[in-house]
């Protein structure tokens, strides 16, 4: 009998489990959790016309054509096999002397299973498609075909494949595990199985893999996206659970305190958004338990004043709030945004300081010794109520007299370990936590990223932001280009700035890095140039077509005082064009500028581009953003550009996203390098399913938190948390 902890060695033999490997598939388990990517009936053929470039594929189609011919050059003969789905071709290209036997294995009328890796060649009627010494499998009662039982009246299973092994070798290995594994006790209870109607474990896997019809096939997905789901969310009740047990100091409202000063000062009206979310803070800040908020809003929608509001209430409470920046351009613009929003109220004992003032400390990496001394003293003493910083915030030397609330700006630059390490720097239990980001963040990926947080989105924009245009920029169109740089002279004309977006550095640097998940997908790369870089578009600009206009770059090599000497100069009006890598993507808050052209604009993310050009239209004058690509028309990448060109709408634009790239794992493993944790499982399509098992996992945890009723499910879920995952939820 075989396990599922068995190693697929002693499983299907050494030879097979060395190309599984390939695939990242050690156990028996690991094999039977590699599900078929799709089902190929007898009599449908695949279409041929989809194929993309580069794909490694497999294909049922019918031998139209066989032409073998002797050539001159090694390795001496030629076979072109013609295999159609009634309408496309593809070619199968065979070299050498063992091209002779598929000649024999496929004559006209032969259907078959054919894989291999998508190529594409000119001839003299065209681009073809073809496939290179393909491997290939005749079906029963085609010519010449041998009779397969597997192939005789059940679906065909079509697996993600790898180079040496193709989608019917696997089926193989799985019918050997299949017929001998011991698939274990059912870790789904079988209250929740009745509710919702779910067939058994056993049942699923035999009826994905070797399925009688769609209906199966059908039933099995949905159980096995429910196991996925499932332990998933309990371990996030857990989590949830166990946070509310944690102490942490309240930090009520004060009646008249500083909170009541600021919002007195305030130029603009809250919107209702910003009041209602306030409200929720405010009452967590308020409990005996730590508060874990997720504060997400569109760009623009005013997350730092809700951010600043919960900051000042603890403030007013006596405690001191830390304020967690991903660069030292962001933290210093947080520095001088707050510094000016507060006034008076940050100026505690100095002259013409605020009744209920305080400070306002400043800690970076590149701070000279007398500043960061004097930021040290405050935080440690408990001078500065806030403490902005940058990495340089987790440093054990720095302490807080009363770290009463965290805040996290642009979380997903962070790892676990350095949140966890400014968490620690708490007195007398738990600090709050606030994180925010301005990337949105579909509902169910909330559910599952961020399952142990509560969850609160600004939707609405303040009153005053002006409107954003977008447009798609060819390189290649000549007017349009020249159209572009005119549009940046025209807005310096009239006193306002602009930012020049480049991917790259320069110096033979790679491209400046990218959030996890951000790297647009690789098929749309191919064999193309560098990107752009800074250092060489500056000059040309300088030297060309925005000669006279006062230009500066900015990037993340640049030590970080003369990065804020540029900032400083561009935020005063003292340039008119900034040439930028992604440093400026978040929190960079000129109002000023109106316009933003992003060079390459097809190597960025959807989410990066959507962060990008808030950057502009931030005043009361409208923006515009210019998305300047080589791309050909038709390709994925300008499909992706054409969709934020279409809305402005981040929440939209973030299942986009998601669909156009892989979910990696939701515990945290895609930085790694793991492979994911989800399977089956969408976190966009299977909305239902999550929300239900969330409930469900809820109900559970709270009736059996250690799941002493549920062993199955306890092992289950020790098998998805390992050491280093469990380590992760721990700290997260």
């Amino acid at each position: 009998m075989t396990t599922l902890e068995q190693p697929l060695v002693k499983a299907v033999g050494a030879k097979a489990a060395k190309r599984l490997a390939a695939l990242d598939l050690e156990t028996a388990g690991d094999l039977l959790r590699h599900y078929p990517r799709r089902y190929a009936q007898r009599g449908e053929l695949t279409d041929l016309d989809s194929l993309a470039e580069g794909e490694y594929v497999t294909v049922m189609a019918e031998v139209e054509k066989v032409q073998g011919r002797r050539i001159t050059k090694k390795p001496g003969y030629l076979l072109e096999v013609t295999v159609t789905d009634g309408s496309g071709t593809l070619t199968l290209t065979f070299f050498g002397k063992g091209a002779h036997v598929p000649e024999r294995e496929l004559p006209p009328g032969t259907r078959g299973l054919f894989a291999g890796k998508v190529s594409f060649y000119r001839s003299g009627r065209g681009i073809k498609r073809q496939l290179v010494h393909p491997e290939y499998k005749a079906l029963p009662g085609s010519a010449g075909a041998d009779a397969a039982r597997e192939f005789a009246e059940e679906l065909i299973p079509v697996y993600p494949a790898a180079k040496g092994l193709t989608s019917w070798q696997i089926a193989d290995c799985v019918r050997m595990v299949l017929d001998t594994a011991d698939l274990g006790a059912e870790s789904l209870p079988e209250q929740v199985r009745k509710r919702h109607r779910l067939i058994g474990l056993s049942e699923a896997w035999h009826g994905i893999h070797r399925p009688e019809d769609m209906a199966e096939a059908g039933r099995a997905r949905k159980r096995l996206k429910w196991d996925e789901a499932f332990v998933l969310q309990t371990a996030l009740a857990q989590r949830r659970r166990a946070a509310a047990e944690l102490a942490a100091t309240p930090r009520p409202p004060r009646a008249e305190g500083l909170l009541t000063e600021f919002d007195a000062r305030l130029p603009f009206e809250l919107t209702e958004g910003q009041r209602v979310v306030g409200a929720e803070i405010a009452a967590d800040l308020a409990r005996t338990h730590p508060m874990h908020r997720l504060l997400q809003g569109d760009v623009g929608a005013g997350k730092t004043v809700v951010g600043l509001r919960a900051i000042l209430q603890v403030v007013d409470a006596g405690g001191q709030a830390a304020l967690l920046a991903p660069t030292e351009v962001l933290a210093q613009q947080h520095h001088r945004s707050i510094v000016a929003m507060l006034g008076p109220l940050a100026k505690s004992g100095q002259l013409g300081g605020g009744e209920h003032a305080t400070r306002v400390a400043l800690l970076t990496g590149s701070q000279g010794a007398k500043a960061r001394r004097e930021g040290l003293l405050d935080a440690a003493s408990g001078a500065a109520g806030i403490v902005i910083g940058t990495h340089a915030l987790l440093q054990e030397h720095v302490q807080f007299a009363d770290l009463g609330l965290v805040v996290i700006d642009e979380q997903h630059r962070f790892g676990v370990e350095q949140r966890d390490a400014l968490r620690e720097k708490a007195t007398g239990g738990r600090p709050h936590v606030l994180v925010m980001t301005a990337t949105p963040i579909p509902r169910t990926v909330a559910m599952t990223v961020y399952g142990d947080l509560d969850t609160s989105a600004l939707t609405q924009l303040p009153a005053g932001r002006s409107p954003i245009a977008t447009h798609v920029v060819p390189a290649g169109n000549r007017a349009y280009w020249d159209r572009a740089w005119e549009r940046i002279r025209e807005e310096a004309g009239q006193g306002r700035q602009a930012y020049v977006v480049c991917p790259r550095i320069g110096d033979d640097d790679l491209p400046e890095e990218s959030p996890p998940g951000e790297t647009p997908p690789e098929e749309d790369e191919g064999a193309r140039r560098p990107p752009l870089a800074v250092l060489d578009v500056a000059p040309k600009l300088g030297e060309g077509p925005l000669h006279g206009l006062r230009l500066d770059v900015l990037h993340g090599r640049m030590h970080p005082d003369d990065k804020d000497a540029v900032m400083r100069r561009f935020a005063d009006g003292e340039l008119d064009v900034l040439v930028a890598t992604t440093v400026i993507e978040v929190g960079v808050d000129v109002p000023n500028s109106t316009v933003m052209v992003v060079m390459d604009a097809d190597r960025f993310g959807v989410s990066q581009l959507h962060q990008l050009r808030g950057r502009v239209g931030r005043g009361r004058h409208p923006g515009l953003c210019l998305l300047v690509t080589d791309a050909a028309e038709e390709s994925k990448a300008r499909e992706r550009l054409a969709a934020v060109a279409s809305t402005l709408d981040g929440f939209e634009l973030s299942r986009l996203d998601l669909e156009q790239r892989r979910e990696g794992d939701v515990l945290g493993e895609s930085q790694s390098g793991r492979r994911s944790s989800l399977r089956l499982l969408t976190l966009l399509s299977d909305e239902d399913i999550i929300r239900e098992a969330r409930t469900e996992a809820a109900t559970l945890v709270d009736a059996d938190p250690e799941l002493r009723d549920h062993p199955a499910l306890a092992a289950e879920l020790a098998a998805l948390l390992d050491e280093e995952r469990a380590e992760y939820l721990e700290k997260a």
